[in-house]
């Protein structure tokens, strides 16, 4: 029984010792990587303030980051569902691109946002049916902005946007507004337009719901890289002078997350109110008593999107 007691603590002496080691060891590591963590810093410091002189320098900058998100299925004599031989596919699309350009007295900000997603599903057993990919989410937004400095945070500007479908129903509807304001310069990489001074053209066949008219035009982007990550974010929203039922916002963000040599994740979704687009789509489906504007529903419309992202 000596024996046993002898070895058992023998073994807590060994094992208190090699713990004190590795504890005396971990201080000491930790009192090293102090420093250490201090230098990081100060060199990221110095990488940030050199990278915040060269975004400050007059030129042109370029960017373009998209997803792609796809999956295709099948089935053969698969008869727990309802259509046991069939082939179906989800392909979508993003790309976000930006050129502007920047000087001393003004600067001329260009952007593009696009996402498109194709959805097929293909019934084996019937030939009548549809076997193509047929567009869902369809999204086309092109704008430019013209602004001349009245100082680093200010500056008159002229504002044209341009959005519009291309898969199905290509500028119908479609929107042009061009206005001129202000534009507000916060911080690096957002910008705030407003313009009370904004005509929002709308193109359609069917003039009885789409109407053009005059009002106010508020955008608000944020374009960002920091390391891995790009992110964009951009509301817009046209306040109609002539009616509310003329009105409209849209607000769209991507993200992509770069994992390897431009390769990663990426994710968009949008929001969207727009009265007109509710009240052709409620007349489209002949529903009764007759849409008008005063009795359509108008929920908030919505699309996202996940997949693997590339940027450029």
């Amino acid at each position: 029984m000596k024996k046993v007691l002898f070895v058992a603590l023998t073994i807590l002496i060994g094992a208190f010792t090699y713990a004190q080691d590795d504890m005396q060891k971990a201080d000491e590591l930790k009192a090293m990587l102090g420093p250490k963590a201090d230098s990081i810093a100060a060199i990221q410091g110095r990488i940030d303030a050199i990278q915040g002189e060269i975004d400050g320098l007059p030129g042109w900058r370029k960017g373009m980051f998209g997803t792609l998100g796809a999956n295709l299925a099948g089935s053969k004599n698969w008869y727990g569902q309802g259509t046991p031989n069939n082939s179906s596919g989800n392909i979508g699309v993003t790309v976000n691109g930006f050129a502007n350009l920047k000087q001393e007295k003004y600067f001329w900000n260009n952007g593009l946002n696009v996402n498109l997603n194709w959805v097929k599903i293909d019934n084996k057993d019937i030939d009548t049916d549809d076997d193509s990919f047929n567009g869902t989410t369809d999204v086309f937004n092109l704008t430019s902005l013209f602004g001349y400095n009245l100082s680093k945070k200010f500056a008159v500007s002229a504002l044209a946007e341009y959005r519009t479908s291309i898969i199905n129903n290509f500028n119908n509807p479609g929107y042009l507004d061009f206005g001129v304001g202000a534009t507000w310069l916060p911080i690096e990489n957002m910008v705030v337009v407003i313009h009370p001074l904004n005509y929002n053209f709308v193109f359609s066949d069917n003039d009885a719901v789409f109407e053009s008219s005059l009002g106010a035009k508020i955008v608000v982007d944020y374009t960002r890289q920091i390391g891995a990550v790009n992110f964009k974010t951009n509301f817009s929203t046209f306040q109609s002078y002539s009616s509310g039922d003329l009105s409209n916002w849209t607000w769209i963000n991507s993200f992509g997350y770069t994992l390897w040599k431009g390769i990663g994740l990426g994710f968009e979704f949008g929001l969207r109110n727009n009265k007109q687009e509710a009240l052709a789509n409620a007349l489209g489906q002949s529903l009764t008593p007759t849409p008008t504007f005063g009795n359509v529903d108008n929920p908030v419309q919505s699309y996202w999107l996940f997949g693997l992202n590339y940027s450029l």
